[in-house]
C-alpha cells in the first residue's frame, strides 16, 4: 500500500513540474512577470509537497529491522554462495570417473578357407592405449564360413570406436568386414 501511495505522489509531482516547465517555455506570460509566477506557483507546489511527506511513512521508523532484513539476506546468500564453492571444490577433489565400454565385434573373413586363428592373432596385434582384448569365439555363419566374435574393452576417451574398426578392416588380407554386435557402457 505504501509502495502505491509514494508512486502517485511522485508522479503528481513530476506533471506539475511538466505543467509548470511548459508555462516557461511557452512564454505565455511576460518575460517580468515570470519570475513571480514561478515563485508563487513554486510555493504551493513546495507547501503541498510538504503535507505530502506528513501523509506518508517512508519507513524511516522501521530503517532498523529494513537494515537487519538485508544483512540476514546477505547472511544467507554468502552461506550460498560458500556452499556452492565447497560443493565445486569437492568435486574437483574426487578424480574424474573413468569411462569404459564393453564392445563385442563380428570380424568376418573373405572365405571359409582363411585361417581363423591366423586372423585371430593379427586382430590381437592391434594395440592401442585403453584397449583390452576379452575372449574370442568362432561363430558359424552358414556354408561352412565361420566368423569371429571378439570381445573388447575400451576407454572411452582413448579408443574411438570407428578407428578400432578401421585398424581392424586394414588386415585385408583376412577381414572382410566388421560389425558392432553391442556396445555396453561399463
Amino acid at each position: 500500500k505504501q509502495w502505491y501511495q509514494r508512486r502517485v505522489a511522485i508522479t503528481a509531482g513530476t506533471k506539475q513540474i511538466e505543467k509548470l516547465e511548459a508555462k516557461a517555455k511557452s512564454g505565455s506570460v511576460a518575460p517580468a512577470a515570470a519570475p513571480p509566477a514561478t515563485a508563487s506557483a513554486s510555493k504551493p507546489a513546495a507547501k503541498k509537497e510538504e503535507s505530502d511527506d506528513d501523509d506518508f511513512d517512508f519507513g524511516d521508523s522501521d530503517d532498523e529491522e529494513t537494515k537487519g532484513e538485508s544483512e540476514m539476506q546477505k547472511m544467507k546468500r554468502l552461506a550460498a554462495e560458500k556452499k556452492v564453492a565447497d560443493a565445486a571444490a569437492k568435486k574437483d577433489a574426487k578424480p574424474a570417473r573413468v569411462l569404459k565400454s564393453n564392445v563385442v565385434l563380428d570380424i568376418k573373413p573373405w572365405d571359409d578357407e582363411t585361417d581363423l586363428g591366423e586372423m585371430e592373432k593379427q586382430v590381437r596385434s592391434i594395440a592401442m592405449q585403453g584397449l583390452v582384448w576379452g575372449d574370442c569365439k568362432h561363430v558359424e555363419i552358414g556354408f561352412g564360413i565361420k566368423k569371429l566374435r571378439m570381445s573388447t574393452c575400451i576407454v572411452d576417451e582413448d579408443v574411438g570406436l570407428y578407428d578400432l574398426e578401421e585398424k581392424i578392416e586394414e588386415l585385408e588380407d583376412f577381414v572382410q568386414s566388421v560389425d558392432i554386435v553391442s556396445h555396453n557402457k561399463i
